[in-house]
């Protein structure tokens, strides 16, 4: 029987997670696998229900749109619920309990964590389970301000009101503020999706951007700041960055991070 971890989501075809845990799996020897399941909404009840009775089965990760509405389905020993409000992994305890976390937010936060955000505004678009994780982090090492651009506004400002962060809640479309870093959490850009369409004019030069896509990798979100020179952080640096901490919550291992060079070039062939 062997042991294996899967992705879940509606689309599934796009994600990237089974070729980075296969990579860490084969480097370090472990056998084991890890598959992507194509799981829509009015399935997901039934989805853990059959893999609660797998013992062979060791967790998943979380992909659109499951991240809030897999909550409901888990326990939640760490209240994420009421910190994060969404999971991105679940994990087989040891007494065969299904357990929730989050790797979102920490993923999100390494590739920036030499930035000194402290005081400074942030500008995100969208307010799904990604945006959770990410206000989440961003209001542990003190944003002092933060914009929502988003479909939904009453969502948007709910969802600052949530996390006690000061800022707005415009609608999508909206002329962007002169702000020190901005994050496309949505899926807008994604392949297949709507395009993201942002003037980024009104960033200072010394703004940093944060597209979460990663299908495809270099974004016209991305494109744009790099012809303005602004420093810019892929999707590959927070999807690689959250798989990490949920394959040793998976598998018991670190992944070796010394190959991460290997692995994205795995990753853009």
């Amino acid at each position: 029987m062997t042991p294996y971890a899967e992705v879940i989501g509606d689309p599934i075809a796009h994600s990237k997670s089974p070729l980075i845990h296969g990579f860490w799996l084969n480097a370090l020897g472990i056998q084991a696998e890890y598959r992507a399941a194509h799981v829509t909404p009015d399935a997901l009840a039934g989805y853990f229900e059959s893999r609660r009775a797998d013992p062979a089965w060791r967790g998943c990760n979380i992909t659109i749109p499951h991240k809030q509405a897999a909550l409901d389905h888990v326990e939640d020993r760490g209240d994420v619920r009421g910190s994060i409000g969404a999971i991105n992994t679940v994990v087989r305890a040891e007494d065969n309990t299904l357990i929730g976390t989050n790797t979102d937010a920490g993923g999100f936060y390494a590739p920036i964590a030499g930035l000194d955000l402290e005081g400074r505004h942030a500008v995100l678009i969208g307010a799904g389970g990604g945006a959770r994780a990410i206000l989440f982090a961003l209001s542990r090492v003190g944003i002092g301000r933060v914009t929502i651009l988003n479909r939904n506004v009453l969502k948007a400002a709910a969802l600052l009101s949530s996390f006690g962060i000061k800022g707005d809640a415009v609608p999508l479309g909206s002329p962007l503020p002169p702000a020190d870093l901005l994050v496309n959490a949505s899926a807008l850009g994604m392949a297949g999706q709507a395009p993201l369409d942002v003037d980024l004019s009104p960033l200072p030069e010394d703004a940093v951007v944060y597209d979460i896509v990663y299908a495809p990798l270099e974004t016209p979100l991305l494109a744009q700041a790099r012809d303005r020179d602004l420093d810019t952080v892929d999707g590959l640096d927070m999807l690689i960055g959250q798989a990490a901490l949920a394959f040793e919550l998976f598998f018991g291992a670190e992944p070796p991070r010394d190959r991460d060079e290997e692995l994205r070039a795995l990753l853009t062939r």
